[in-house]
């Protein structure tokens, strides 16, 4: 009875139209099946007329089929009590599913700006319960905007404007982790994995855990459908927060590692930064739950990331490398483990390489995949070779980039081994150790390619950051070849550097030194003579300066003591060598710009947004500022006529009224070529001048400039020919001229 008294008037109403209709399709019913029986009697009646044998083998042998007729058909067809009603009704909701998801659809609220406003205000100012719990049924609602599940039937609010989904999402996603943190009584910001466990247990989490969940699993839900980068960026920023949150939650911790992974690894913009400093700070507060994933993850993106490099996206690739080694740095023993694991991978394909000695075995070693794994693992090395974690995987390394550069010791995989003495001398730089680099690159320097003159002539200017190998033509071009001595120079001087402070450096560059001079002896190219003894005497005066110093002290080769000589000359850089190095490297950085300012792009936008998104991520410290900042950018990024379930992206006003802007451009400029052409040719080649295409602005004019410019010389192909003609009639006539006076 309680329940009963319960219900309000509309209700009732609503029932009593229900049942009325439940009965009008039970009449519908009746009304077909006594169509049906008239029809049956009727066909009785013709068989009877047209074929009476088998009218007559029917009567004998089946005579329930011919007594039939239509009598009491309407008393017994309508006599239906409550319980076949029912089932009617229900047999034709199953046959008319169309109408009821209409009826479904009708009764649930449309969300209007008003609404979004009065709950905003509502949980700003008095922090309703039931304000939050209505613009979440919203949010949710927001998110799974134009979806074709079956939930959407049970859902309480339906349609809704462009502004009120943009006021909704923009609200939720900048301050429902403050509200949920005063739910829960929770830090304002920050907090780690044990804080959200900890909470668990208690009567607010209990209370309030279904909110949590449901912002966090419609937001990931949204990701996955919105395809404007700006959106994405922003939502990923505002959750940034609420990540730690995931630790109650294992099954979405994973979705979102997935999620923020594929950003990273195949965004473009900004996204690829804000979704490492997602993946990174998950991994800060979460800890060793989700750890592994994000390592495997990272690198397997890393890897199918590299797998071809050119200008374009060497910027990329280097900014995809320092994200994994970054990560690495937030527990260096878990990363420990998964880098000699990597590591070993690339030494059994190099095993295999050594042993089978077989083309496909090769080109698995000497591949961008291979080589940009070598280059990452040798960065990590270095950045943290003072970690007693990663300094033991160095010699490993070592080892297996000496072997790669080795692998095939021909001249046109130069510069997969000019990449290779690189590595090393970092290594060595880095670790303090010696490796002997110097031999490496001498075995390069005498190639019998680079000691012959160029014959390809001068060629094209040779990137070798690009390029792993080079074709037979390219080696016999001048600009391969200067390219690869002055590589040569500079990495031995590098080399030689380091250890320009040792008491040893006299004997360490004998051998290089002795080298180095029966090259400019062999050579026949005057200008890496002159390189090279550029070089030498460089060498000379550095053993000079050592074996100075060297004359004053005491200590035994082998004492300890010897390792802090020339401490202070070292940190000052006042040795010969390591000026001249200076020297060299703003000539090699001279030497790329250039190469960069004459192609394309190399990876500007990526450098670009990097600086201004860690500019950003820097002022952080004012919680104030950060949540203005995140607010107006939420409001301009979703300022929009985008909702879910558009296959198009947010287009910005202004980009439409440029196309129309353009479109009655073309339509002007087809108007006035129609006009040219029926007048005259003369008047189409003005039109098509290449003053008026470079005076103009919009693409559309200079593409109808080309286009009138091709048509214009396809006419006046026939008026070449005729001075064609004409000029070879005057030559025929000057010949038959010539002859008659010879005669």
């Amino acid at each position: 009875m309680d329940d009963f008294t319960d219900k309000s008037d509309d209700e009732f109403s609503e029932e009593e139209e229900e049942e009325e209709e439940e009965v009008e399709g039970v009449a519908r019913v009746s009304e077909s099946t006594r169509k049906g029986a008239r029809e049956h009697m009727n066909q009785l009646q013709r068989l009877q007329e047209k074929d009476p044998e088998f009218y007559q083998f029917l009567k004998d042998n089946d005579t329930e089929l011919l007594e039939f007729n239509d009598e009491g058909i309407d008393d017994v067809e309508t006599d239906v009590d409550d319980e076949e009603l029912e089932g009617s009704a229900g047999v034709g909701m199953e046959c008319q599913p169309s109408n009821a998801e209409k009826e479904q659809k009708s009764k649930r609220k449309v969300i209007t700006t008003e609404m979004v406003d009065s709950w905003c205000d509502s949980i700003r100012n008095d922090a309703k319960l039931s304000a939050v719990r209505s613009i979440m049924k919203a949010f949710r609602a927001a998110c799974h905007y134009g979806d074709d599940s079956e939930d959407q039937s049970t859902e309480k609010f339906g349609v809704m404007s462009s502004s009120a989904f943009n006021k909704i999402m923009v609200f939720v996603l900048s301050e429902m982790d403050g509200i949920l943190r005063g739910f829960l009584k929770m830090p304002t910001k920050g907090g780690k994995k044990e804080t959200v466990l900890g909470i668990t247990n208690t009567k607010q989490w209990k209370n309030y855990n279904h909110l949590v969940k449901s912002y966090l699993g419609n937001s990931l839900h949204i990701l996955n459908q919105m395809t404007d980068i700006k959106m994405i960026s922003f939502t990923l920023k505002c959750l940034k927060n609420s990540a730690v949150f995931l630790a109650a939650f294992p099954s979405l911790l994973r979705k979102y590692v997935k999620v923020a992974l594929h950003f990273w690894g195949t965004g473009g913009g900004a996204l690829p930064v804000v979704s490492f400093l997602f993946i990174r700070d998950l991994c800060v507060k979460l800890g060793s739950d989700c750890l592994d994933e994000c390592f495997k993850g990272l690198y397997k993106a890393y890897v199918s990331n590299c797998q071809f490099v050119n200008a374009t996206k060497l910027r990329h690739i280097q900014f995809l490398g320092d994200c994994v080694i970054e990560l690495y740095k937030v527990d260096q023993q878990a990363a420990y483990q998964h880098a000699f694991v990597f590591i070993r991978q690339l030494a059994m394909i190099l095993r295999e390489a050594l042993n089978t000695k077989t083309k496909e075995a090769f080109r698995k070693v000497y591949e961008w995949k291979f080589m940009n794994c070598l280059e990452l693992w040798a960065g990590a090395v270095c950045a943290y070779s003072s970690e007693a974690d990663f300094r033991p995987l160095a010699y490993p390394l070592t080892q297996i980039i000496s072997g790669v550069s080795r692998l095939v010791p021909t001249a046109r995989y130069f510069p997969l081994r000019l990449r290779c003495a690189t590595m090393l001398n970092r290594i060595a730089a880095s670790t303090g150790t010696f490796i002997p680099v110097s031999m490496l690159l001498l075995d390069m320097l005498e190639m019998k390619e680079l000691n012959r003159l160029p014959t390809g002539g001068v060629g094209k200017a040779v990137d070798l950051r690009t390029i792993l190998k080079v074709s037979k033509p390219t080696l016999k071009t001048r600009a391969f070849q200067e390219a690869c001595v002055y590589s040569v120079a500079e990495e031995l001087a590098e080399h030689l550097a380091q250890w320009s402070y040792s008491v040893a450096f006299f004997e360490l560059a004998f051998i290089p030194g002795v080298r180095l001079r029966n090259f400019c002896k062999s050579t026949k190219i005057e200008r890496f003579r002159r390189e090279m003894r550029q070089l030498l005497r460089q060498i000379d005066a550095n053993s000079e300066y050592v074996n100075a110093k060297r004359a004053n002290i005491s200590f035994l080769p082998n004492d300890p003591v010897a390792a802090s000589f020339l401490e202070d000359e070292k940190e000052s850089k006042k040795s010969p060598l390591s000026q001249y190095v200076l020297t060299l490297r703003q000539r090699a950085q001279q030497r790329s710009n250039s190469m960069a300012e004459s192609s394309v792009l190399v990876g500007e936008h990526s450098s670009v947004f990097g600086n201004k998104v860690l500019d950003n991520d820097e002022e952080e410290d004012d919680d104030d500022d950060d949540d203005n900042r995140n607010v107006e950018e939420g409001t301009t990024v979703f300022s929009s006529s985008w909702l879910p379930g558009q296959n198009s992206s947010a287009k910005d006003p202004e980009d439409k009224t440029a196309k129309k802007k353009k479109r009655k451009k073309k339509k002007e400029q087809g108007t006035n070529k129609k006009e040219a052409i029926e007048d005259d040719v003369v008047e189409d080649l003005v039109l098509s001048s290449d003053e008026d295409g470079s005076m103009s602005d919009s693409p559309s004019v200079e593409e109808e400039a080309k286009k009138q410019a091709s048509k214009s010389g396809k006419k006046r192909k026939p008026s070449r020919d005729l001075s064609k003609q004409r000029k070879s009639g005057r030559k025929k006539s000057k010949k038959k001229v010539s002859n008659q006076r010879g005669a």
